[in-house]
């Protein structure tokens, strides 16, 4: 095996999505990360970003992983019999990376070549379940659904800054701003007032990934957020996409949820940190 690095998001869809769109769920995050970058929708990033794509003796590719500014180096669905190799790359390339996420086996063994390298330890803070939706089953709650307006904005990055701050790139305002525009944040209403809120990505080869997901505590308990979860998910459908999400592994309650709304478990995905 080989490996090549870029820095160009464009030249790095060119070589690596024919690849990884085999799978779209499986490679969402690389590939709508990506994506926004090459088409130049993602916000203005301090630093580069580090691409690398893994290739077998015939050229072909079998791999790819990025390190956007700021964030762990992400290997997604890379094979684990690839990590190390990958793990040396980034090594070179970007030595002060603070983390890795990927699946398990493929993250833990980056991971244990980190520590070979540079000393310390990878320690899990992190474990995510991605799923994908199978058989919608529509939920039902007091209330409704409707389309996030512009004016909303300035709710909708206050919600996002509670739990998913870590997660929305650029400022809240901009992401909850740009989501509305795009027809893809939606709130579950009960007697005028919004109670959960659900946004999503736009489509990368046909693949819609729901989240954020949420519901202030006052709200919380009453099934407004898999009903509106449900309802979402049947817009994506109704679009001709498939859906999927991701759950944080610790939240059981969400995960039932997610299940009773047709999603089943597609992979384990650690977030790993490294400790010197």
């Amino acid at each position: 095996m080989t490996t090549r690095v870029t820095d160009d998001p464009a030249e790095f869809r060119a070589t690596v999505f024919p690849f990884l769109e085999r799978d779209p769920v499986l490679h969402t995050v690389i590939l709508s990360n990506v994506e926004q970058r090459a088409e130049g929708s993602s916000r203005a990033d301090e630093g580069g970003s580090v691409f690398v794509s893994v290739h077998d003796t015939a050229g072909e590719v079998v791999g790819a992983a990025m390190r956007t500014p700021g964030r762990s180096v992400y290997l997604g669905g890379l094979d684990p019999q690839y990590a190390a190799e990958v793990a040396d790359v980034y090594a070179e390339r970007v030595p002060e990376a603070a983390g890795v996420a990927g699946t398990r086996e493929a993250a833990e063994v980056f991971g244990r070549r980190w520590s070979e390298l540079f000393g310390g330890t990878a320690r899990q803070i992190k474990g995510f379940r991605l799923h994908k939706l199978e058989e919608l089953s529509r939920l039902q709650a007091e209330g409704g659904p409707r389309p996030a307006t512009e004016d909303e904005a300035q709710l909708a990055a206050e919600w996002v800054a509670i739990d998913f701050d870590d997660e929305i790139e650029g400022s809240n305002l901009v992401w909850a701003e740009r989501r509305i525009a795009d027809g893809a944040l939606w709130f579950w209403e009960v007697d005028s007032t919004p109670v959960s809120m659900v946004g999503h990505h736009l489509p990368v080869f046909g693949v819609c990934r729901v989240g954020p997901v949420y519901t202030p505590d006052e709200f919380r308990n009453n099934g407004y957020a898999g009903a509106l979860t449900a309802y979402v998910t049947g817009e994506i459908l109704a679009a001709g996409h498939q859906a999927c999400l991701f759950t944080d592994l610790d939240n059981p309650t969400a995960n039932k949820i997610y299940r009773l709304v047709g999603y089943r478990p597609l992979a384990d995905f650690v977030d790993l940190t490294f400790d010197r």
